[in-house]
Order: structure tokens, then C-alpha cells, then sequence
């Protein structure tokens, strides 16, 4: 339907360009909907050149969306623009103190090849992960964000020789499930990521009723799944990414010198086709779909 945006937004025409219709929060009000409050933990670098990245998939739901963007005080966001930080992002405790969640997102970090201990922000997170599982109806984690989710179940991460980088295709595991159901029984995912979990370590987690297996990759391993009281869902792909996003993460690494990381699998590094961005839409609009539904409403 509509997503709520500050005045003057800085991605306001891009959004809406993609057929995301924007209000402020004035015309929200005089809609008269109450929207979902979705907070975005927002540790990507360069955080405010991934706002779009985010907001464009849940923007394209039928339900309102008011977004909350998240800051860790614990994390210097060095390179991410200070001024428009402070003017758009406050901290979990001050998000909180008037007004709960419908659900969280946390994003991917360029922190996959540390141990979560050795993470700078790892405590404050767990501490907003424990909140969340009590309080909240869903936390999605997306790459990194799914690794933490995992690592706070107790699964632990593994580090890859080479980087999982590319384009993949994943089956979907379970053609029933209510946010998965309708993605293609074998749909191609977007994957940039030092680390991940070892086959053995999630079928254990599985069989111990830990998580449930919802999509798996013979490249990426079990790529979406979920605690077994839905409370947390982990997708270690980057579905949220656009087409031209892993060519801009090679170039980078290029020019860092970083000689391990190879080009991005089944990408055209000249003529990118987005391969994904169906399923993508699909995920994230039945995500906020449960978030919706599972949300208690008093009458």
C-alpha cells in the first residue's frame, strides 16, 4: 500500500520511480491504517546508500509500512554519513520506550569473518535479540543478520577458503510453508559472504527442533530457515540486493587488493540480468504478510 517516509526523504523519487508509493507521516495518520512498525538494524556500510535496498521490497506490500531505523551504540559507523544519521536513526532503547515493534529486520556487516565474541556490538545485539524474541512477532536476518540469529540459537558459524560470491540457485524445501510456499520450487539468490553453517551443525539443529529447513543450496548450504517457534527467520542470502550490487562489491574488493575473492558466479560483470528479484518481491511481501496476521490486535 504505502510506506511512511520523512519530509523530504533523500530516495523519495527513486522509490516511488519503482511504483513504492510514499507518505509522510501526517498523510498516514489521515489514512486512518494502522501501519506496521518494522525496525531495520542497519549495519551495512555506507548505511544510508542501503536504505533503498530494504525499503524497496517491503514498500512493495499491500500493508503500510512505517520504518524504524536502528543505530548500535556500540558501533562506529565510520563510513556511513554522521549528519544523516543523526537525523534519521535513534538506538533500540529510544525506539522502544513509547512504542513496541511488529517486527525487526537486521541487516548483513562486513564482520562475517570474526567470531561473533570478537564482534564489537555482538552483547548490545544479544541483549535487543532477547528483547525481540520475547516481545516482538518476527526479526528477519539477512546474511550476516542470519548468521547472528543462528549463532544466538547456539549454531555456530564456519569460515569459508574462498567466498561464496554470485548468483545460485537454492530448492525450496517446504512448498507449503506460509511465507515460502508460493517462491519457485528451485529460485536463484544473490550470495556475498565469508562465512556460514555447516550442513551437519543445521540438520542437527533441525532434528534437535531447533529450527525448520526451508530452502537449501548446493553451493550455500541451508540458506533460509527458521527457529521452531517462528520468532526468528534467517535467510543468509542478500535477496534485498539489486542487480548491479555484487559487480559493485567485486570492483571494491578489486581495488582493495582482496586477490581471494573471484567474480561473482553466474553474473555478467557487463550485461547483469536480475534473476531473482520475483522471489525476492515474493519473500519479503509474505514476511510482512505473517508479521500482519500473527500480530495481536486488541478489538
Amino acid at each position: 500500500m504505502s510506506i511512511i517516509i520523512p519530509k523530504d526523504y533523500h530516495i523519495k523519487d527513486v522509490l516511488e520511480e519503482r511504483r513504492v508509493h510514499c507518505v509522510t507521516e501526517q498523510q498516514a495518520e489521515r489514512q486512518d491504517i494502522r501501519p506496521l512498525r518494522i525496525g531495520i538494524l542497519n549495519i551495512m556500510p555506507h548505511a544510508e546508500s542501503y536504505e533503498y535496498s530494504i525499503l524497496f521490497p517491503l514498500g512493495r506490500s499491500i500493508i503500510q509500512i512505517e520504518p524504524v531505523w536502528l543505530r548500535l551504540h556500540s558501533h562506529k559507523y565510520n563510513s556511513s554519513n554522521q549528519a544523516h544519521l543523526d537525523s534519521l536513526y535513534i538506538t533500540f532503547d529510544e525506539a522502544i520506550r513509547d512504542r513496541g515493534f511488529d517486527g525487526i529486520v537486521i541487516t548483513g556487516a562486513p564482520v562475517e569473518e570474526l567470531a561473533f565474541e570478537e564482534v564489537s556490538y555482538w552483547s548490545e545485539l544479544k541483549e535487543i535479540l532477547a528483547h525481540a524474541r520475547e516481545h516482538i512477532v518476527s526479526t528477519l536476518g539477512v546474511c550476516w543478520g542470519g548468521l547472528a540469529l543462528a549463532g544466538y540459537l547456539g549454531i555456530e558459524k564456519i569460515s569459508y577458503d574462498r567466498k561464496l560470491f554470485g548468483v545460485f540457485p537454492t530448492y525450496n524445501l517446504q512448498r507449503n510453508h506460509r511465507i515460502l510456499g508460493e517462491l519457485d520450487d528451485v529460485f536463484w539468490c544473490p550470495q556475498s559472504r565469508h562465512s556460514g553453517i555447516s550442513n551437519i551443525a543445521m540438520e542437527e539443529a533441525h532434528t534437535s527442533q531447533v529450527v525448520n529447513l526451508l530452502a537449501y543450496g548446493e553451493n550455500g548450504g541451508y540458506t533460509i530457515f527458521e527457529s521452531s517457534d517462528r520468532r526468528f527467520m534467517m535467510h543468509l542470502g542478500h535477496p534485498e540486493y539489486q542487480t548491479n550490487r555484487l559487480i559493485e562489491e567485486y570492483n571494491r574488493d578489486v581495488q582493495r587488493g582482496r586477490n581471494d575473492v573471484a567474480p561473482p558466479e553466474h553474473i555478467d560483470l557487463e550485461h547483469p540480468v536480475n534473476k531473482w528479484r520475483s522471489n525476492s518481491l515474493e519473500f519479503f511481501q509474505q514476511w510482512v504478510k505473517q508479521v500482519y496476521l500473527d500480530t495481536p490486535y486488541e478489538i
